[in-house]
């Protein structure tokens, strides 16, 4: 008997220690997750210690990265400090500061074994990427398309407006900038304060640090160019035109200082923050403005959730503003015309395992973890119908709105590669905000209804669409590439330094006449011709 039980008690002992063997086995073999860590010299949305589809996209591709936002200094502080110490994160948004640091390491020494990043951009797209030292040390995380244009926002610049304001004077047409002020000063006028009591506030510009670009770029748009950044290229004969001397430009800002002493034009426009400007249009309060999409849309969501500013008609919609009628505009233009090649995703010399960085980004790109990081979780966070289209019911749709699951559930990557446009099914967009019946679905009721006054469905029909300037487009990808010891660079920073001492005391000058030609006798001791020289000869060589 005592033989039975010992004989039991090892047989039950080894089923112990064999099970634990095998569930030991098992777990060695599961690939290690690998972790990364990355910076992105921009403000974006933290997500929280625990992330659901980060986990799955760990558990189906092997890694993760932990992104780093900007945060209370500039780019320039962050970055020097980088340079400085010499250790960086394992990616980073690499620039031409970065690359004279010697912190970049070149991706085309190892792409060929990475399919998706290899074929994410055609050779001659590549080539634009391509430095003096005959490398590619950056992947653009933007504006890469496939298939079937599927853009319903419109993610630039423009003046934007609310709709309460459009509502108010019967949804009139407007296009030039005289228009676009008479209204809202008309609307001011008849009504100080928002319903609650809080003053609006007519007009705000943001000027923070880099982002000072919504004001002084303007004349380019208003006399109907695109967004080349640093100049205006005519299409008839390619000629490089400077956008900040143009009689459009004296026009501009003298309108802009008529509005500043008739107290339309937010005073506080040149000291505020970026936060303080989010803060103040979180209030609802801002009735227009000039800047890009993405500087403002995400982050009034929770506010305006909030405080049912929609329901006031707070949101913004853009105009097709120009200085004169009759110019065509182009605020908006395909999205893959804007890629940046000045700038992008970059492996840093800190990464001790750039293979698996390589093959993080790679894996990033396939469309099964596309759909995880803009879609979800099929069944859990969108549906799939019979013929194979993807859709939200109306839980699903407030799970994607909720700021709480925003930190804890998704996880978008949204500063690595992506492939834009339509999926590899070739009927679904790449993310849940472009596909048509949801866009229409998440519109606000005061969005769709400005949208059924004017007769369009979606925000680019509201300014119209364009297609690729030329082969030089955007300009601002060279310029912004040029090294700060060069000569192009050098002239570069100082018409930016002149452009921002001067053109506040411009717009709040109480001779603006005067004060318009030391600015521009300022401006001509940059001796701006050298520069726009060296851009005319870049837009040769591009159309040779």
């Amino acid at each position: 008997m005592k033989k039975k039980i010992v004989s039991t008690l090892v047989v039950i002992g080894l089923l112990i220690v064999l099970g634990g063997y095998s569930y030991n086995v098992q777990y060695r073999q599961k690939p290690e997750i690998k972790h990364f860590t990355a910076f992105f010299s921009v403000t974006g949305r933290p997500l929280g210690m625990q992330n659901d589809i980060k986990e799955i996209i760990a558990d189906k591709i092997g890694a993760d990265c932990e992104e780093n936002w900007l945060v209370g200094q500039s780019k320039e502080e962050v970055l020097n400090s980088y340079i400085a110490s010499g250790e960086y994160p394992d990616f980073i948004l690499g620039e031409k500061a970065l690359l004279e640091a010697d912190a970049l390491i070149p991706i085309d020494e190892y792409w060929d074994d990475y399919p998706n990043l290899r074929n994410y951009l055609s050779d001659e797209q590549w080539e634009h990427f391509r430095q003096e030292d005959g490398h590619i040390y950056w992947i653009p995380p933007f504006c890469v398309s496939q298939g079937e244009n599927v853009e319903v926002t419109h993610t630039g610049e423009a003046f934007w407006i609310q709709t309460r304001v459009l509502k108010w004077a019967g949804y009139p047409k407007i296009t030039t900038v005289d228009e676009y002020f008479d209204l809202i000063e008309a609307y001011v006028q008849a009504n100080p304060v928002m319903p609650g009591g809080t003053k609006n506030v007519p007009f705000t510009m943001l000027c923070d640090d880099w982002r000072f670009f919504c004001l002084e770029n303007v004349p380019q748009f208003l006399d109907g160019y695109p967004n080349d950044g640093s100049c205006m290229v005519d299409p008839g004969n390619d000629q490089v035109i400077d956008y900040n001397t143009t009689e459009t430009a004296r026009r501009y800002f003298q309108k802009l200082n008529e509005e500043y002493r008739k107290g339309i034009f937010d005073p506080q426009s040149f000291t505020s923050t970026y936060e303080e400007y989010l803060d103040k249009l979180g209030t609802g309060a801002v009735l227009g403005m000039v800047d890009q999409w993405w500087q403002f849309y995400y982050n009034l969501a929770e506010p305006y959730e909030t405080n049912g500013l929609s329901d006031l008609g707070c949101d913004y919609v853009p105009l097709p503003i120009t200085m004169d009628k009759g110019t065509s505009n182009q605020w908006h233009t395909s999205r893959n015309a804007e890629m940046d090649t000045s700038s992008g995703l970059s492996i840093t010399t800190s990464c001790e395992d750039v293979q698996g960085a390589l093959q993080f980004v790679n894996d990033l790109l396939d469309s099964d973890i596309t759909k995880l990081r803009f879609w979800g979780e099929k069944d859990l966070d969108y549906s799939v119908d019979e013929n194979g289209m993807f859709y939200m019911n109306s839980e699903q749709g407030k799970r994607h709105g909720d700021s709480v699951l925003n930190e804890s559930h998704f996880c978008p990557y949204s500063y690595f590669p992506r492939v834009e446009g339509l999926l590899d099914d070739g009927i679904n967009a790449f993310s849940m905000e472009y596909q048509p019946v949801e866009f229409m679905k998440s519109l606000k009721p005061d969005i769709r209804e400005c949208f059924e006054a004017y007769g369009v469905q979606n925000y680019v029909e509201l300014l119209g669409t364009n297609e690729a300037p030329g082969a030089w487009y955007p300009m601002y990808s060279y310029t912004q590439s040029l090294s700060s010891k060069s000569k192009g660079g050098m002239i570069r920073d100082e018409i930016d330094a002149v452009k921002r001492s001067w053109l506040p005391q411009v717009i709040m000058s109480d001779d603006f006449a005067s004060t318009w030609d030391a600015y521009m006798a300022a401006y001509q001791e940059c001796n701006p011709q050298d520069y726009f020289d060296i851009l005319q000869r870049h837009v040769d060589q591009i159309l040779q």
